[in-house]
């Protein structure tokens, strides 16, 4: 999908969401999804699956068959590399440029060497009052780990295809 066109379906769909009057943690409420994943869903950086189709269509009754359709495509994922001047995305960068090295070494005592995915993946914002009675915003990221493989030949599928056939 072409920037222009992603971004033309983004601003109707952000447009219906307005015109509802609705917060994404109501249509995430609403919907059964993460209030994020909503979000992803509206920003057209997550596809729309056949089983939400009703819920959202009863969450966003002004959603037309058209935008359904396109929200159903394969989103293309990106970001405009000039968001990290937002400062709310600019700090959460910084929060996991400072943290993600500890976060890290946590991950691997914990877990073993691998990472966690980001396509296996939920996150959700939440609102708490601290302890001293301030507003506190939780961000919760909850992927699945993935252990790090040893690259043995012996498992490599593409070398087992090619033992007998003859390169030219």
């Amino acid at each position: 999908m072409e920037a222009a066109t992603k971004q033309s379906v983004t601003n109707l769909l952000l447009t219906v969401k307005s015109a509802s009057g609705k917060t994404y943690s109501q249509l995430a409420a609403e919907t059964g999804l993460t209030n994020v994943y909503v979000a992803q869903l509206l920003r057209r950086q997550a596809q729309l699956k056949p089983d939400t189709v009703p819920k959202l269509r009863e969450a966003l009754p002004a959603l037309t068959d058209e935008l359904i359709a396109a929200m159903m495509s394969p989103p293309w994922r990106s970001y405009d590399p000039n968001l990290i001047q937002e400062p709310t995305i600019y700090r959460l960068n910084e929060a996991v440029m400072h943290f993600g090295e500890s976060i890290k070494e946590i991950i691997n005592e914990d877990f073993g060497d691998g990472i966690m995915s980001a396509i296996d993946f939920y996150c959700s914002v939440d609102k708490v009052k601290g302890v001293d009675g301030n507003n506190r915003v939780v961000v919760t990221l909850d992927g699945k780990y993935l252990p790090h493989s040893e690259q043995r030949t012996e498992n490599m599928v593409s070398r087992l295809n090619l033992k007998g056939s003859t390169s030219e």
